[in-house]
């Protein structure tokens, strides 16, 4: 079972990530709606009724995964657009740690990044500005470089697009032992977008 360790540090109790830990290992082999909460319940070693004390219903288990996720996304890049360095130091750190990120927890990644369409509307809408902050924080740094004349843009918003979805695509075919590792393989799409963004 995806190990929840790290994941959640804030969900209390254990239960709750136990929980959250076996619905994404169900989600990312079953999607959603061919997931049960009896499958849930099953696989983190509780009785199905066992859910409904932590979570009213599957899609809240959903939507507490895709949260988590897209607010942790957000940290990340927001911490490395404000980093050390010039636009073009601080855009290789950032698509070097999302990959990595996506290559390391892959699982939880792809249930996080892909079943959107599963998400009540307005649970979507809370997912939709967190990604909307998310994709504000990368185009802000590509303009930085464009205009310190560090990179050379001629679409802000599409590049932005572009480098996310890269770093995002990792989590559907990512897969233990894939080579190169999560490290190496966030170095080379750092450098990728390096060059796709013209940085001197």
């Amino acid at each position: 079972m995806t190990d929840p360790v790290d994941l959640w540090p804030d969900v209390r109790p254990d239960a709750a990530k136990r929980l959250m830990a076996a619905a994404v290992d169900a989600f990312a082999e079953r999607g959603f709606h061919a997931t049960t909460t009896r499958d849930i319940a099953t696989a983190a070693g509780m009785s199905p009724a066992a859910l409904y004390v932590h979570f009213p219903s599957k899609a809240a288990v959903l939507f507490a995964i895709s949260r988590s996720g897209h607010e942790r996304a957000l940290a990340m890049v927001t911490s490395a657009a404000a980093g050390p360095g010039d636009p073009a130091a601080r855009m290789r750190d950032l698509v070097a740690g999302f990959t990595t990120w996506h290559a390391t927890r892959h699982r939880v990644a792809r249930v996080v990044q892909y079943e959107l369409h599963a998400l009540r509307p307005d649970d979507f809408e809370v997912v939709a500005d967190l990604r909307r902050r998310t994709e504000r924080t990368v185009r802000d740094l590509i303009a930085a470089g464009a205009a310190d004349g560090v990179f050379t843009v001629a679409d802000t918003p599409t590049a932005a697009r572009a480098i996310l979805s890269l770093c995002v695509d990792v989590a559907r075919w990512y897969a233990p032992g894939a080579k190169p590792g999560p490290e190496e393989l966030g170095r080379r799409y750092a450098e990728l977008v390096a060059a796709m963004l013209g940085a001197r």
